[in-house]
């Protein structure tokens, strides 16, 4: 009896071995590696952006009370009716420098809270919209060197027509900027404001998917290659022409129920390549319908995406299941074309304290294999990335994980705390053995105009083989899941041959502002499904 207890103990202890054994390896072998950037960046971030000067701006809303991060001596905000802070010398927003891991305050005055962005061509960032005073009001922040005191700057000459709180905005061919939507505002207006024409247009189509959670607010807005607009709210989308103010196109309901705020997955738009006359839109993930309303933690959210080819005559949702259901995922555009699916949670949904068991585990979604066979699940994180978090393509190819405030104030005693941490999450393609193939550029213009050609350079420690895509990728504005105006465009080139020690690139630029808005990109070289370091291009009419 006892050698038999004993022997059955040892298989029991053998097996567990085993087990633990498997399960250490298989995480040690799932892909990429995360770091810590800033233990504290005195801001819990809400909106995340990306400059051309390599800083990264970070911003909350301001009637939050007390962040960690002071303003300089003397630079107070006054505010009689914020119901916290009269006197506020607390920022609100940062800018972080990429290079040095340092943080600067910036002063905000009026309520950011759920607002929209986008760049404008000259590499400004364009801020608009809130709450309470901020609901009208235009910013810039005109980004500098890092070691300047560029600073946010509130348009005293302008101002919205409608107020707008949850909207979108979205960079046009001709560098103008619409804004969508926003809670109880079914119009779109512009920044320039249009002259001899509307200030504000009705959209019918953002009251039309309304529900009574709403469902409709910060709708994904991709700027299709035949400059129309793409659309998506709540679970429909139109084609609509901004020109002519109309919609031409209503596409298939998207199964699965609401997919934009308060339930929102995320969406891209996939690389535009080839004679970029196709765009290529995928919906992940959401909150189940009713679970903000029941304010229910624990439904669980959808794991499916919708792909759809929206300039398509007759397109259809292609349907298929990620490995986790997730909802305020963020979905980042790699250089590579593949896009990264991380942060969010697996149930509940989209408001304070409403969600419940993070979501650890990115996601790596490959649009040219099969379906069944997209999705790849990667290392898991340890820091959970809730309501109000961000994610941000770098200029060296990492992602930049920022925010999640699930709470109305400030709360670092919850079971899901404020996070004032910074990580990079880096992808498999910088891993230490693939470093040899990793390509340099050596020499790309600072400018290049729609439709000219040019000559990218690089170096590479291994001999090229195949193929260097040289790749644009822009610099959005990232809130609540979904990245305003993100783009990747992969230019036409030419096989590169060697030249003087380093390989010669023939490259031909855009060919309009469909295809790419103006602005200042991020050009990667990108040889064998490793990217370079990018170097900032304006792109130029």
């Amino acid at each position: 009896m006892e050698n038999s207890f004993s022997s059955s103990s040892s298989l029991r202890w053998l097996l567990n071995i085993l087990i633990f054994t498997t399960l250490v390896t298989v995480h040690a072998q799932l892909p990429g590696t995360w770091e810590l950037l800033v233990p504290n960046a005195g801001v819990a971030s809400m909106h995340t952006a990306v400059t051309r000067f390599n800083t990264v701006v970070l911003l909350d809303r301001t009637n939050i009370g007390p962040s960690r991060k002071m303003l300089p001596k003397g630079h107070c905000r006054y505010d009689r009716n914020d119901v916290v802070l009269k006197k506020d010398c607390f920022a609100h927003s940062v800018v972080f420098d990429l290079q040095t891991n340092q943080i600067r305050p910036l002063m905000i005055l009026t309520d950011t809270w759920c607002s929209s962005g986008q760049f404008l061509p000259d590499g400004t960032l364009l801020q608009t919209g809130g709450d309470l005073d901020g609901f009208k009001k235009i910013r810039k922040f005109e980004p500098c060197e890092p070691d300047g005191f560029c600073d946010w700057v509130e348009l005293k000459d302008v101002e919205l027509v409608n107020g707008r709180w949850y909207a979108t905005n979205q960079i046009l061919p001709d560098g103008t900027v619409i804004i969508v939507g926003g809670r109880g505002t079914n119009t779109v207006e512009y920044y320039p404001p249009r002259k001899n024409k509307n200030a504000a247009v009705e959209l019918k189509f953002l009251a039309d998917v309304e529900d009574n959670q709403m469902d409709n607010l910060y709708p994904y807005v991709h700027l299709l290659p035949n400059g129309h607009l793409f659309i998506f709210a709540n679970n429909k989308a139109v084609m609509y022409d901004h020109d002519g103010n109309r919609v031409i196109r209503d596409y298939p309901a998207l199964s699965g129920g609401p997919r934009n705020y308060p339930s929102a997955g995320s969406s891209v738009m996939l690389a535009l390549e080839g004679d970029f006359s196709t765009a290529v839109i995928v919906i992940c993930g959401g909150a189940q319908y009713g679970a903000f309303t029941e304010r229910n933690t624990d439904t669980p959210a959808h794991g499916s995406c919708g792909r759809i080819v929206a300039t398509d005559p007759n397109p259809g949702w292609e349907m298929e299941d990620m490995p986790f259901g997730r909802i305020m995922g963020d979905m980042v555009m790699l250089p590579t074309g593949d896009s990264l699916i991380i942060n969010g949670a697996q149930a509940g949904t989209q408001g304070f304290e409403m969600a419940s068991n993070p979501c650890l585990n990115p996601v790596l979604y490959r649009p040219d294999q099969p379906v069944g066979l997209r999705f790849m699940t990667l290392n898991p994180g340890t820091v959970p990335r809730m309501y109000h978090s961000t994610a941000n393509l770098l200029p060296d190819g990492r992602v930049l994980l920022a925010g999640s405030n699930p709470h109305y104030f400030y709360n670092f005693a919850a079971a899901f705390p404020t996070e004032l941490r910074l990580e990079a999450f880096s992808p498999e393609y910088l891993s230490p053995d693939r470093a040899n193939i990793r390509p340099v550029i050596e020499g790309i213009p600072e400018t290049v105009r729609y439709g000219e050609g040019f000559d990218v350079f690089v170096s590479v420690s291994l001999p090229v083989v195949g193929i260097v895509e040289v790749n644009f990728g822009s610099a959005p504005f990232a809130t609540h899941s979904f990245s305003q105006g993100q783009r990747l465009v992969k230019l036409s080139v030419t096989p590169s041959v060697p030249d003087n020690g380093r390989y010669r690139i023939k490259c031909m630029a855009p060919p309009n502002g469909a295809v790419a808005p103006p602005g200042y990109y991020m050009a990667f070289a990108v040889n064998q499904g490793v990217p370079s370091v990018a170097r900032w291009v304006h792109l130029v009419p």
